[in-house]
């Protein structure tokens, strides 16, 4: 009998993992930026469901829940370059601008820039093929917007 109210609290295995397409990658990376700093904060997760709601055509619902989805990815997945590389492999530079822009407005989010997450902002941009100057720019963009 204990054995069967143990197994009743247990929680089930959890669904398998999807492969990551562009979507899932930007999501992971936009989780793994807000998670750096170790304060995930409700703003950031609000932010990080507009972005993509906005950016992948995606009502709200739909929205957090591929947030959920890509924050298991980012618990169990690889190294942030290979989720970028995805990404750039897939779009082209207006949209790997737009995705470099969303991880910025993550970055910015809770009003600071701390280092771990401009460590990743650069990681991010090199793997994305993009330059110094694009990621200034979209940093720019991303405070006016």
């Amino acid at each position: 009998m204990l054995s069967r109210l143990l197994k009743a609290f247990r929680a089930s295995e959890p669904d398998p993992l999807p492969d990551p397409d562009a979507e899932l990658a930007l999501g992971a990376l936009l989780v793994r930026v807000a998670k750096s700093d170790r304060a995930y904060l409700v703003e950031e997760i609000g932010l990080i469901d507009r972005i993509l709601a906005r950016l992948f055509d995606r009502n709200p619902i739909e929205a957090a829940k591929i947030r959920a989805t890509c924050e298991r990815l980012h618990a169990a997945a690889p190294e942030t370059d290979v989720f970028a590389a995805l990404i750039r492999d897939t779009m082209g530079l207006e949209d790997r601008l737009s995705v470099l822009e969303a991880v910025w407005q993550v970055v910015l989010a809770d009003g600071q820039e701390k280092e771990i997450e401009l460590r990743i902002v650069d990681n991010i941009r090199k793997a994305l093929g993009l330059t110094p100057a694009e990621s200034a720019a979209v940093r720019d963009a991303a405070m006016k917007g």
